[in-house]
């Protein structure tokens, strides 16, 4: 074979391989809604930064005439490129090729990836569209789920695991995901879940879609599992490119700095009048967190998932930020079990990752009901807590209105390692409100006055000028200082420079033992 032929097969080859499953299952696939792997990877990274690794791996099966159909690259894309300059690791599932199914050789590829990222300190983006364990390799498929698995473990906390689920992901298969640091969807053509609908039927006899059991909005409204739920492929991808400008390469560096033309201190006046006089009106703290962040960006995330919390990613001085906030207008800001799940694995999130932590706090407590103590509310609450002590990295807090009994305690308080508290002068930090506290004081007293009503409000109002305000905490050392609220952007950042260089360590342990 002469050079010229070599060079004609190498071409070859290369074409067949990127050609995946062939032209009528790639037709299928775009009929579906749905873009081909390669296609996805030209989206998410930076143009022509793709170098692709193993293109012409095949599959070593020999059963159920599988030697007679091998096809390179075997029904997954791997490699690493660029996302806005910096290196990322990744790997696209292709549905063409055997439904995207998971082989021996396909795992291979994947942990080649995953073991080259975690050698080099970068984040790896995997996007999925499988039916699972190629059924023909048997167990062989099953061990190299659980070798993906392990190393979504061992990587945990390291670099950025990102997944990306852009069509079914069932079985065993949703398990890596699961693991990995944000989960996003495609509305309408992904779903996720352990066992079908089929499944469901048979054995539970309930009737469900592929939709409302696993879908994007299933998902990220109800349990919880997806981050992010987008209305296209190519939304998607703009998410995860847009995710990881917060985001450093590992745990070793620090975030991304963006520069801004926000001034540091910039006052807002808009801010003096955001928290209402009467105490029960609610508010949307979002507006206060886009007011004191650079430029007012605010990229939530679990927008749809437990409303009553806020959490997501900002900047402040160009350095990017974890917001963690009680959220008034939904459920009055009171933590839930799904509140308390979300904000912890989000708290647990930014510490691996070295982004300091801004808590905006206007909480009543926890949320009472049979319901919540039922799941497990002293459990769940208590996670969020866990992560709130455990965390290292700068923690900023601002107690904008209520800051009540435990509640007070978990959210980022001085006497868990907070390092900069600061309140309004509309803060009210307490045991409990002024109408619980005078029913439990003066209980005899009510059943006994002639005119209960006003005594019950001569003494509520006794209470809320003893306590219904921030200074007996400011008193205590537990606030740092009340300030404006047009000042809280100034005071942020300058806190948050102080902060720069801190240090702070847990005792030396193998882990600890969060309340799972």
């Amino acid at each position: 074979m002469s050079l010229e032929d070599k060079f004609a097969e190498l071409a070859r080859r290369r074409a067949e391989a990127e050609l995946g499953g062939g032209e009528e299952r790639i037709r299928r696939q775009h009929k579906a809604g749905k873009k081909t792997a390669r296609e996805r990877l030209e989206l998410l990274l930076d143009p022509g930064s793709f170098t692709e690794l193993d293109r012409f791996v095949v599959h070593q099966s020999h059963d159920f005439g599988m030697d007679a159909q091998r096809i390179p690259g075997d029904g997954v894309v791997t490699g690493s490129g660029r996302i806005h300059g910096r290196p990322a690791f990744v790997f696209a599932q292709d549905f063409t090729v055997f439904g995207g199914s998971l082989s021996d050789a396909y795992a291979r590829k994947i942990c080649k990836v995953m073991d080259l990222a975690m050698k080099t300190g970068a984040p790896i983006v995997g996007l999925n569209d499988s039916g699972g364990a190629r059924i023909q390799e048997g167990v062989v498929s099953l061990a190299g789920y659980a070798d993906i698995f392990l190393r979504n473990t061992l990587a945990s906390g390291v670099v950025p695991q990102i997944s990306a689920i852009m069509g079914p992901c069932a079985g065993g298969a949703v398990y890596s995901p699961a693991i990995t640091d944000f989960v996003f969807m495609v509305k309408n053509t992904s779903y996720m879940f352990v066992t079908g609908p089929d499944v469901i039927r048979s054995v539970t006899h309930e009737s469900v879609s592929a939709e409302e059991l696993g879908g994007a909005t299933t998902h990220g409204t109800t349990s919880g599992v997806a981050h992010f739920a987008a209305d296209s492929e190519e939304e998607c991808l703009a998410l995860i490119r847009e995710l990881l400008t917060f985001l450093p390469q590992n745990n070793l560096e620090d975030p991304p700095v963006r520069p801004t033309q926000d001034p540091a201190d910039r006052r807002d006046e808009s801010l003096q009048a955001a928290v209402p006089d009467q105490p029960n009106r609610p508010y949307d703290m979002k507006e206060i967190i886009r007011t004191v962040l650079d430029d007012r960006y605010f990229f939530e995330v679990q927008g749809a998932y437990a409303p009553n919390l806020v959490v997501g990613f900002g900047r402040l001085g160009g350095r990017p930020v974890g917001i963690v906030a009680n959220q008034p207008a939904h459920l009055a800001g009171c933590l839930d079990i799904a509140a308390s799940l979300k904000g912890a694995r989000f708290v647990r999130f930014c510490d691996c990752f070295n982004l300091p932590l801004v808590t905006f706090e206007d909480v009543p407590g926890f949320l009472p009901g049979t319901a919540q103590e039922f799941g497990g509310i002293i459990k769940h609450g208590a996670k969020l807590l866990y992560a709130f002590c455990e965390a290292t990295v700068p923690k900023l807090t601002v107690i904008t209105r209520k800051a009540y009994g435990g509640a007070y305690c978990v959210m980022s308080s001085k006497h868990i390692r907070g390092d900069v508290n600061l309140a309004y002068p509309t803060a009210e930090i307490a045991v409990m409100g002024p109408d619980g506290a005078v029913n439990i004081l003066y209980r005899r007293e009510l059943e006994q006055a002639g005119d209960a009503a006003a005594f019950r409000d001569a003494k509520t109002r006794e209470y809320r000028e003893k306590f219904a305000h921030p200074y007996v905490a400011a008193e205590r050392g537990y606030i740092d200082e009340v300030i404006e609220p047009r000042d809280t952007r100034a005071r942020l950042c300058a806190a948050l420079e102080l902060l720069r260089t801190k240090r702070d360590a847990n005792p030396p342990k193998k882990h600890g033992n969060i309340p799972l």
